[in-house]
């Protein structure tokens, strides 16, 4: 009987609707899962720290490494080519620019990633090379999140680690997109008119779900790699950072005072923005 009632519910959300409405029907569970992992909710309360910052940013650097390397290399595929915006939404120079500023010029050496996330790389690869059209389903759950939650996310992430400017924070900056519900609408209206099979459409709902996951267990895997490396490595910041300005004041202030991490809270869950995936 729950079979039948799950099959009956899967039929529902593939009939009648656009591909965007679709993937956030599939999705919403996952959704209110992947916001509730404890890096999101450091997000939420205003709370996130310099190592989470940082563990994050590494983990994004290679998903997106993937991702837009095999956008690229889809760029004239018929599944592809409708959402391919670099130049509006590529995230790959601003990460490798925050990472710079945090580890240093040779970030590259110390970039870490868990598991989690070779399993999320691994899977765009695979995709990229079988089944370009699933692509879309990746592209829009990331890009369209990132865009969504950049500017408040940002701002919180500059209060909670105690910057002074947007250095450490590009990733979250959209320079190329001048108005992001105007741009947000132009994509889902591209995505949507993206030709499926019925075949290959079920494939994209699936693979949306598929990345929510993914999502969901590299924020697990960063929050659980955290614990394991020594605080001493994970708070080296860039010589570029300011000396002593890290992430204790801030906090102070904000865990000093109920009432503005109460509404800090508030606006954020009123936003719907978790770092990267919500807020289609």
């Amino acid at each position: 009987m729950e079979t039948e009632k799950k099959t009956q519910t899967a039929e529902e959300q593939m009939t009648g609707s656009d591909l965007s409405e679709q993937i956030k029907a599939v999705t919403k569970e996952s959704h209110v899962r992947a916001e509730n992992t404890e890096l999101m909710l450091s997000f939420q309360r205003g709370q996130v720290t310099m190592p989470q910052h940082k563990l994050l940013l590494c983990s994004l650097y290679e998903v997106y490494k993937a991702l837009e390397e095999e956008m690229d290399r889809n760029a004239h595929h018929p599944s592809v080519a409708p959402i391919y915006f670099p130049t509006e939404l590529a995230r790959l120079d601003t990460l490798k620019k925050d990472l710079e500023y945090f580890y240093g010029p040779d970030w590259r050496q110390k970039v870490v990633v868990p598991a989690a996330t070779k399993r999320y790389c691994h899977r765009l690869r695979q995709i990229g090379k079988e089944n370009p059209e699933f692509l879309v389903a990746h592209a829009y759950t990331r890009y369209l999140g990132d865009l969504s939650g950049g500017q408040v996310l940002g701002r919180i992430a500059q209060k909670s680690m105690g910057l002074s400017g947007s250095e450490g924070l590009s990733f979250f900056a959209f320079p190329g997109v001048s108005s992001p519900n105007r741009f947000k609408q132009l994509y889902r209206s591209r995505m949507n008119s993206v030709e499926l099979t019925e075949e290959e459409r079920a494939g994209v709902l699936e693979e949306a779900v598929r990345a929510f996951e993914f999502n969901i267990q590299v924020f697990d895997d960063v929050h659980n790699l955290l614990l394991s490396i020594p605080d001493s490595k994970l708070q080296t910041r860039s010589t570029h950072s300011t000396p002593g300005k890290m992430l204790q004041i801030p906090r102070a202030i904000i865990q000093s005072s109920l009432l503005l991490s109460t509404l800090l809270g508030l606006f954020v869950a009123l936003a719907t923005v978790s770092l990267g995936i919500y807020a289609f």
